[in-house]
């Protein structure tokens, strides 16, 4: 039997609310606060990417400071200068190449090496030969079909196609789908300036070997390395010599010249032109005539510019001084030889006076008080003896007299007798000027000064800037004065061997050669010009002081800004004291004369 029915209680569910809540009073809710194992799990969970985040957070906020403060030390305090150039020059190619890259003293490039693509075949392997001659001249049009079928089948195994292949034809070839082509990776030379630089470089085949200027005569060390190579040449220098000499060519109608700067104190060359020129990009679309090297390479009889070196033999020798002269009234006549002088004056003449005047008579009877023996011992120290040792391979070896007789010693007074380069006469008359060192003229920056060797006297070399000085203000150097730089120079103008009696007197040498400042030498800049002809505006005349000393006055004129050589008050009563030379009356009224 089943018994009465019970109601059972269910159990109470937790206590959710206080146990200290009265009935009907404020029933709290109590929550649960024991820790469990799942929730210390999380808590460390939060804790540790909260430090994550901080972490990184912090790294990113000090990164971006960094560089903040980098672009505000660049913007605001880094200036560009000459010095930091070649740094960047050094830094930004410092990749490695066959051939190492060339840049001026300021670390401007000038020469590089670029990758380039070749074409190449291999006949052995193509299956028809003619047919693919015939398809790659369709993509190479320059290319001649008949030579390049020639090619392919003459059985070589290997032959180029085509050097310096540019992406699209490349591409256009990996199209015709032939086998047996091949391309091959190459560098070619490229030269930035075109033909600014052009004898100083030289240029390189194709298979990267110096052929000529810098790159034969360097090509140990362009191979051998992957550091630039840096000249003394500076671009800008370059550039403004380059356009003055051009100019002065059109104007004149020369068939060439030459320009120089140089640096008196250390030998270096910071211009070097030779016109016409051609661009090393392409060499073979110039003549072979273009590549003749004029400054350092063709000997020249480079006329009364060798008065300097003949005076200053004369001073340095003991036989004359500032104070003495010659009797030029009268022509000299030895053998079948008459010397007589451009303008003759017919009169006795100081020794400034002959320099101003460029007396052929004296600059003759000073070389004969020296004697043969003692000029011919004195050209040598000079160096006019033997070519330049420089490191481009164009240097001309100077022509002289197997006798040095008595007729050469007067006609090389003058500058006839001897041929020498440009350079020769440029790098002689730095040693005139610098205080009687003859310091080796050189196409690489020097950081160093050379110690040189001793030619002239300390005093010698003070009277020739002075002399140098009072002919370009009273002389033939006016054409080339420029105001507030104190420039001295000296004209010089020969004959071209040729014609009936030895030399063609309508063809010309005519140059003058500059220094800056006379106060304390720092430059010398020499133009020649090869066979100039006169104009209207020079009354037909085109000796020196017409046609090349306005040329280096230019150049003198647009680097000194370059430089920033500071004006200098010449009128400066301690100025004119130094350089003071007595004159006659009637040298300062008619030495104006253009020789």
């Amino acid at each position: 039997m089943i018994g009465p029915f019970r109601r059972t209680r269910r159990p109470k569910p937790p206590e959710l609310y206080s146990p200290r809540s009265k009935p009907g009073g404020d029933r709290r809710p109590v929550l649960n606060c024991a820790p469990t194992r799942t929730d210390g799990t999380f808590r460390r969970a939060i804790e540790t990417g909260r430090s994550r985040l901080l972490i990184t957070g912090a790294v990113m906020s000090f990164a971006f400071v960094a560089v903040g403060l980098r672009l505000v030390d660049l913007a605001a305090f880094a200036s560009p200068t000459a010095t930091s150039a070649p740094m960047h020059a050094e830094t930004a190619y410092r990749m490695h190449t066959d051939r190492a890259t060339i840049t001026d003293r300021n670390g401007v490039i000038v020469a590089t090496s670029l990758t380039t693509t070749s074409l190449a075949a291999r006949p052995d392997r193509m299956l028809d030969p003619v047919d693919a001659a015939r398809k790659l001249a369709q993509v190479f049009p320059e290319l001649d079909p008949a030579e390049l079928t020639a090619k392919l089948t003459s059985g070589s195994p290997f032959v180029y196609i085509h050097r310096k292949v540019t992406p699209k034809m490349e591409q256009a070839v990996m199209e015709l789908g032939i086998p047996g082509l091949e391309f091959e990776r190459d560098e070619t030379r490229v030269y930035p300036h075109g033909p600014l630089m052009a004898h100083v470089l030289g240029f390189t085949d194709v298979d990267g070997r110096g052929l000529a200027g810098i790159e034969q005569g360097m090509e140990s060390v362009l191979k051998g390395s992957d550091d630039p190579l840096r000249l003394s040449i500076d671009v800008r220098f370059q550039h403004a010599a380059h356009q003055e000499l051009k100019k002065a060519i059109d104007t004149y109608s020369a068939i060439g010249g030459a320009a120089l700067v140089t640096d008196v104190r250390t030998g270096e060359i910071l211009a070097m032109v030779s016109m016409p020129d051609f661009d090393p990009n392409h060499p073979a679309d110039s003549p072979a005539v273009n590549r003749f090297n004029r400054a350092t390479f063709g000997t020249y009889e480079l006329g009364s510019t060798f008065k300097i070196f003949n005076t200053a033999m004369a001073l340095d020798s003991g036989v004359t001084t500032l104070a003495d002269g010659y009797d030029a009234s009268e022509p000299i006549r030895i053998s079948r030889f008459t010397i007589n002088d451009y303008h003759a004056k017919n009169r006795f003449l100081t020794v400034p006076e002959i320099f101003i005047y460029s007396s052929n008579i004296g600059s003759a009877k000073m070389a004969l008080d020296v004697g043969p023996p003692a000029q011919k011992a004195f050209m040598e120290r000079l160096g006019m003896l033997q070519p330049i040792a420089l490191e481009i391979p164009e240097t001309g070896r100077p022509q002289y007299p197997d006798v040095w007789a008595p007729i050469y010693t007067m006609t090389i007074s003058y500058g006839h007798g001897l041929s020498v380069t440009p350079l020769h006469l440029a790098e002689g008359v730095g040693a005139m000027l610098n205080g009687g060192m003859l310091m080796p003229a050189t196409l690489l920056a020097r950081d160093n000064v050379p110690t040189g060797r001793r030619v002239v006297s300390e005093q010698v070399s003070y009277d020739m800037r002075r002399l140098m000085r009072l002919n370009a203000v009273y002389g033939s150097g006016k054409a080339a004065q420029v105001n507030g730089l104190m420039v001295g120079g000296k004209t010089g103008t020969a004959e071209k061997p040729g014609g009936s009696k030895g030399y063609n007197r309508r063809s010309l040498i005519s140059s003058f050669v500059a220094a800056f400042p006379m106060t304390d030498p720092r430059y010398v800049v020499y133009v020649v010009l090869d066979e100039p002809q006169g104009t209207k505006e020079t009354y037909g005349y085109a000796t020196g002081g017409w046609v090349a000393a306005p040329a280096a006055g230019a150049i003198v004129e647009r680097i000194a800004g370059i430089a920033g050589i500071a004006p200098i008050e010449e009128n400066a009563p301690e100025i004119q004291h130094a350089f003071a030379i007595d004159l006659p009356e009637e040298t300062k009224k008619l030495a104006s004369l253009r020789q």
